[in-house]
């Protein structure tokens, strides 16, 4: 495999492994930095809703459990509706930034349309545009990270990209609860710097993430030499592939079985009695605990394999959801629930990306990447929905309890389902990447 950035010289895996083995470290491409810092701002933005949304709907607007559950599934649910699509518009031409900058703006636009949307159907409707927005361009932002990295160090690249991005959600909630704490209009003044906070993350991926063209070697005829064309058969076909058949389907369980953060959120406030005032810094907790971890865990899952980091973190959110069903009330409740969630995402979001990357080939890369997180969505629309439904029929507690059972049965399926560390390691060398060169 060889990887180019626009101020790196190409290297292949035995280079890159001389360099490991003589104990010198490559730096992170400057790409991956780069989208790392559009991330970061973006999720200042984005945060910044999520941690007053539960409550301005719930106790603003006056929504039950389910019809939050509603939305909430609504909201994710969007976004694997276009993840498909927005994969497939980006391997077609290389065309990653373009589809990314499209995603970035779509979502930028949907914040000051929150100021004007006062019942449930527009909200939704919002909702649903800005989730379209993640849907485009979280595989191309992916795949870009990937294409830049060695396969070799593609958990620590997605670990640092991740690290970034949740100093911005760790930033969110915080300006949020400043914002509230100060303005007369509060709700209207954080979806307000919002979209300017989300303008700024715009301008920033136009202006500093490079496009790239992936370029296959050609075959003495002019053909690529085994290179797939990209379509959505193409990369519904990815499915044939047993890694990735694997890992899509351990995706597909687990999300089934993963609550909501914006109810995890709910079911603290609840057991604590956490004032409205101060509801929007509990994803701060989370969020703090991603970013001390992603990179770590990250380089653990280069040297040891994702299989074990992944199923790790699901193990973490398990023991979240004991720790929430066990009737304990102490002070340290909120910080080891929030430690325990923050870490299952630094185990999971971008470990699942890179052990991913590693079994689709560079040509089909979005495509590839989105249809993972598609079967994953959609398995957490699922579950936002079901559990919704469950907390008003039969109380929080037992939906928990449901919830935690389920995530229990998941978690042994997928033990079984995933690839062993060994053929993990073999698929990492990814020998098929083509040469990546700026457009």
């Amino acid at each position: 495999m060889y990887v180019a950035d626009s101020r790196s010289t190409p290297a292949t895996p035995a280079s890159a492994a001389r360099s490991t083995r003589s104990g010198r470290r490559s730096a992170v491409a400057p790409t991956v930095l780069a989208l790392g810092t559009v991330s970061l701002i973006t999720d200042v933005s984005s945060e910044m809703v999520t941690a007053v949304l539960p409550l301005y709907l719930v106790a603003g607007l006056g929504l039950s459990p389910l019809g939050f559950g509603l939305l909430d599934g609504v909201y994710n649910g969007f976004s694997a509706l276009v993840r498909l699509v927005g994969g497939h518009l980006a391997d077609r031409g290389g065309r990653h930034k373009t589809v990314a900058v499209l995603g970035y703006g779509l979502s930028a636009l949907c914040k000051p349309l929150l100021l004007v949307a006062g019942s449930l159907p527009l909200i939704g409707a919002v909702l649903a545009a800005d989730r379209t927005g993640k849907g485009l361009r979280t595989a191309p932002r992916d795949a870009l990270i990937s294409l830049a990295s060695p396969a070799e160090s593609r958990g620590r690249a997605f670990g640092v990209h991740r690290a970034m991005d949740t100093a911005g959600a760790l930033i969110g909630p915080l300006v949020a609860f400043l914002i509230l704490r100060q303005a007369v209009d509060g709700y209207d003044a954080v979806f307000t710097v919002s979209f300017c906070v989300a303008a700024v993350g715009v301008l920033v991926l136009v202006l500093f993430v490079p496009s790239r063209r992936h370029r296959p070697a050609a075959t003495p005829g002019g053909a690529p030499a085994g290179a797939p064309r990209a379509s959505l058969k193409a990369a519904l076909a990815l499915l044939r592939v047993h890694e990735v058949r694997r890992l899509a389907l351990c995706a597909l369980l687990l999300g089934l079985a993963t609550v909501s953060d914006s109810f995890v959120y709910l079911l603290l406030q609840r057991r604590l009695g956490v004032s409205d005032q101060w509801f929007a810094l509990l994803p701060l907790g989370t969020a703090a605990a991603f970013l001390l971890l992603a990179v770590p865990l990250g380089r653990l899952a280069d040297r040891i394999g994702s299989r074990r980091v992944f199923l790790g973190g699901h193990a973490a959110l398990l023991l979240a959801y004991v720790a929430l069903l066990s009737g304990w009330h102490g002070t340290a409740l909120p910080y080891l629930v929030l430690a325990l969630h923050g870490g299952f995402y630094a185990a999971t979001d971008g470990v699942l990306m890179a052990a991913t990357a590693g079994c689709v080939p560079a040509e089909l890369r979005s495509s590839g990447l989105a249809l993972v997180q598609t079967g994953q969505a959609l398995a957490r629309f699922g579950c936002s929905i079901a559990f919704g439904a469950a907390w008003s029929a039969w109380g929080d507690r037992t939906a928990l309890g449901t919830a935690t059972g389920a995530l229990a049965l998941c978690a042994a399926a997928a033990f079984a389902l995933l690839p062993t560390p060994s053929r993990a390691a073999t698929d990492a060398k990814d020998p098929k990447d083509p040469k990546e060169e700026p457009a």
